[in-house]
């Protein structure tokens, strides 16, 4: 017989007393709340919905700010929870924000094309505009929401005063990352129309999983480590809460962005063609701050930093975040100082 490893045990012991402490913090979380500063909505088309955010004292940013997006998250991870909220910070540095909340597609929604989620952006700003009599606002933008944001801005220059796009894919001819290699060689035709028009957030998620297969373990690992720990298992909960309410993806859209860009190319090469019109980058002369995550595997750096040389912008900076895609807006660094800087280069485009 071995002889019994005292520490074995012990380790043991000690994981089985997490576990008890971890089932008796559970059972005190009634409700696990996301999203929580005070914002008031100011306009619904179809599943759309504005909100504008609360604020106790006028701003002191003047030019209103739009938050774009993607389609393939909810914004609700740029306001995890109070200490970790991106939108908290950018408001107290005084800004005034809306934000296009883009909603839960349906069956019904299947054939939605880019085209028709530019027009909600236009209509969007449009409100804005007339809202506060401002003729050009901010688009500030994440991800799969700033390449649409960017096609916006070259659509409709007149309309954008200043344009902040975080880790967004431009150029995706690039191998740095597994999603662009993967997507150069899949069928999305089969796809859309295998999953009857409607992608599900499900797919997508398991997707984005496989990008990383050892993060999920790893995430288990560090779960069992704070299981006791009932402010430690809140904030994970409330990230685990986010990735689970993915939305499902418009077919139609998803084959275009997926084909047109990922496949294609078109929009660095000037071939995309939205609204009848081709999408020429030059067009864009607004001030641009372009933010990217050094360690970003989704959308790698060599997608993001040929924006800055596709633009006709003379006034352009080019913001290196040292992270991954999703700690630019839930670590501490992104509160400590990627949105005072951010509030700062508003501050200064601001006249």
């Amino acid at each position: 017989m071995e002889a019994i490893n005292l520490d074995q045990m012990k380790e043991a012991m000690d994981l089985v007393e997490k576990i008890i402490k971890g089932t008796e913090t559970l059972k005190d979380i009634k409700e696990i709340d996301i999203a929580t500063t005070p914002k008031t909505p100011v306009y619904k088309e179809d599943k759309l919905v504005l909100y504008h955010y609360d604020r106790e004292t006028p701003p002191t940013i003047k030019t209103p700010i739009l938050i774009v997006y993607a389609l393939v998250n909810t914004y609700k991870m740029l306001d995890l929870q109070p200490d970790r909220s991106y939108i908290k910070n950018l408001l107290n540095g005084g800004a005034d924000l809306y934000l296009i909340d883009w909603g839960f597609p349906t069956k019904a929604d299947r054939y939605l094309t880019c085209d028709d989620y530019i027009d909600y952006i236009d209509h969007c700003v449009d409100f804005i505009r007339k809202n506060t009599g401002h003729n050009k606002i901010n688009i500030l933008s994440i991800c799969q929401g700033g390449t649409l944001s960017v096609i916006y801005t070259a659509l409709y220059p007149e309309k954008v005063k200043n344009l902040i796009p975080h880790v967004t894919p431009i150029d995706f001819s690039t191998n740095d990352g597994l999603l662009f290699r993967w997507s150069k060689d899949m069928d999305f035709d089969k796809l859309v129309e295998g999953y009857h028009g409607l992608i599900p957030g499900d797919f997508l998620n398991i997707g984005f999983e496989i990008l990383k297969p050892m993060m999920k373990l790893q995430k288990q690992q560090n779960l069992m480590n704070i299981i006791h720990d009932k402010e430690k298992l809140l904030n994970f909960l409330r990230m685990e809460k986010w990735i689970n309410e993915s939305p499902d993806q418009a077919g139609e859209c998803f084959r275009q962005f997926m084909k047109d860009l990922y496949q294609q190319n078109k929009l660095v090469k000037g071939e995309l063609v939205i609204k009848g019109k081709k999408v020429n980058l030059k067009n864009i002369t607004c001030p641009l701050l372009n933010i990217y995550a050094t360690e970003d595997h989704l959308v790698p750096p060599s997608s993001t930093i040929p924006l800055n040389d596709l633009v006709s912008s003379k006034d352009k900076t080019l913001y290196s975040f040292k992270g991954g895609h999703i700690g630019v807006f839930v670590g501490s660094k992104s509160q400590n100082e990627l949105a005072p800087a951010v509030i700062e280069w508003l501050k200064k485009h601001d006249n």
